[in-house]
């Protein structure tokens, strides 16, 4: 098993889930072979939940690091949960299309992902320079 799985899978036990009861545990790896770990955080009104993604890159970022080659997710019902829209552009401020995401399917089996795969055509800085030179 990969270790990065086996760190979200880690990650899911401290999930704050008391509305949805679905635990996700995220891991990023760093350039330079750092792994930080995030969980979700739910919110009674929903729209100020954390999920597992941001929490972990935001730990990276709170630790000097802006740039990531992988992350794994997995939920407790192993079943192949990827990153959100939000997440997948929140990974894609700090990591180009590159990025290989790694996905729980549970029974040891993982499916992986490009980030290009998963968002197509990202909105960056350059797409913001693009837009307003128009």
């Amino acid at each position: 098993m990969d270790p990065l799985i086996e760190a979200a899978r880690d990650a899911l036990s401290n999930a704050y889930v008391p509305y949805s009861e679905y635990r996700v545990g995220a891991a990023v790896e760093t350039a330079d072979g750092t792994v930080y770990t995030g969980c979700n955080l739910e919110n009674a009104n929903y729209s100020n939940s954390l999920h597992a993604e941001e929490v972990a890159i935001a730990e990276a970022v709170k630790n000097g690091h802006d740039s990531f080659d992988r992350v794994a997710v997995a939920s407790d019902a192993r079943d192949g949960v990827t990153p959100c829209g939000m997440c997948r552009q929140t990974l894609a401020e700090f990591a180009d299309g590159d990025l290989l995401v790694i996905c729980d399917e549970g029974d040891g089996e993982v499916s992986d992902y490009r980030l290009d795969e998963l968002l197509p055509n990202a909105i960056s800085l350059r797409t913001l320079e693009d837009a307003s030179d128009g």
